[in-house]
């Protein structure tokens, strides 16, 4: 692996040698395969891996890396193909809200949405979640996923960090009597040097002055989003790279310019998660380090904000901010197919239905795991799903990858 000589003559200074070494060792093995499950749909005994994820109660990691645009419950949202390290938040979110005080949660730069999904899946159902994407093609992969995974309470926007700071100062208000945010994920973009195993791309991108756009990037996101946080709201702030300038010196940052707290998160030994690089800081954070832990780079902190968390009304609608659907047509006559009919439905080619099956809207699903609707005119049914999600590849199995195990 030829890494730029800019990083690599940092990242040593800032690892030290013994773990710069494991970290570039790790290079040379199969970069880890990991799924996490929808609590809602996905129980026990429905899975069949090799080891659960363990910050994470709802991730696993395979054996191999399977071809999942082919498989129909991953459309479905039984799972969402996740690396391991993300799953983190999680836990995080599981030890500083454990009694659920968070009301309405933000995840501001959430694309492809990943985490969104991780955090719908831990905080309580009536609790408005926001999953937000800045970029037009980024935010509709968003809204596909997001609409997948379902659960309720859960909101997709395109919009500017600073579209909301803008909201909070004309709605979030006294007078209005309408709430800020509990709880807003900052996942800002990053160098994405935490990427370099399993995309190569991201390394014939980084730059050192790449590194020094996003560090101030990052600071202005995180001012927007402290603006937008209630008293007592948790801030998770976390990027994919391995720098202390987008990392440490940013949270030193945040808490000499604003009244926060650095949280403690309790961590198993046995997770090798890595703490403070940057000498002087010793505040608590969690590096994700390649060849260390087993996972990709991630880097989170999770910050309080000064003041008392207090129950107040929350009007979504009266933000004004772009908001996104995906105007899916919904029918409670649902049609069972099998393995090959559900990979057709999935290229958007028309279907023939049991003669038995009544016309108008109704719902493909496979295992009993709706897909999407379909409209049945009696000798055919016109596939209504939608055609950016469809399926390219003609080059389909005539087996279902062996993910999941379903009995319904």
């Amino acid at each position: 692996m030829n890494l730029p000589a800019d990083f690599v003559a940092e990242t040593r200074r800032i690892m030290g040698d013994e773990r710069y070494n494991r970290f570039v060792g790790a290079f040379d093995e199969e970069a880890p395969t990991s799924i996490r499950v929808n609590p809602r749909i996905v129980g026990d005994g429905c899975f069949d891996g090799e080891k659960q994820v363990p910050w994470c109660s709802e991730g696993y990691y395979l054996n191999d890396r399977p071809q999942f645009t082919f498989d129909p419950l991953l459309h479905a949202g039984c799972y969402y193909v996740q690396e391991a390290s993300s799953m983190f938040v999680t836990h995080v979110l599981r030890t500083v809200d454990s009694n659920h005080t968070s009301q309405f949660a933000l995840d501001l730069c959430a694309a492809p949405g990943g985490k969104s999904t991780a955090l719908r899946s831990v905080l309580p159902d009536d609790c408005v979640l926001i999953s937000n994407e800045p970029m037009g093609n980024r935010a509709q992969i968003l809204l596909e996923n997001v609409t997948k995974w379902g659960g309720p309470n859960h909101i997709v926007t395109n919009n500017y960090p600073r579209d909301f700071r803008k909201a909070k100062l004309k709605f979030f208000d006294k007078r209005s009597g309408t709430a800020g945010f509990d709880l807003i994920l900052c996942d800002v973009p990053c160098s994405g040097e935490g990427m370099f195993r399993k995309d190569p791309n991201a390394i014939s991108e980084w730059s050192a002055q790449n590194v020094e756009k996003c560090w101030q990037l990052q600071r202005e996101i995180v001012a927007d989003a402290w603006e937008c946080l209630n008293p007592g709201g948790l801030l998770i702030y976390s990027t994919c790279t391995y720098n202390t300038k987008e990392n440490e010196e940013n949270i030193r940052w945040i808490l000499d310019t604003y009244d926060a707290q650095v949280l403690d998160i309790p961590v198993d030994p046995s997770w090798n998660i890595t703490g403070s690089l940057l000498e002087g800081f010793n505040e608590p954070v969690y590096r994700f380090i390649p060849g260390i832990t087993r996972g990709e780079g991630l880097f989170v902190c999770a910050l309080r904000k000064a003041g008392s968390l207090e129950p107040k009304p929350f009007n979504a609608k009266k933000l004004a901010l772009k908001v996104l659907d995906a105007e899916f047509e919904k029918s409670d006559v649902c049609v069972d197919v099998d393995y090959a009919t559900a990979l057709k439905y999935l290229r958007g080619e028309a279907l023939v239905l049991p003669a038995d099956t009544p016309r108008g809207i109704v719902t493909i699903t496979y295992q009993g795991q709706p897909l999407g609707p379909a409209k049945n005119i009696g000798n055919r049914a016109n596939n209504l799903y939608p055609k950016a999600w469809r399926i390219k590849s003609t080059h389909l199995p005539s087996e279902a990858p062996n993910i999941l195990m379903f009995n319904v």
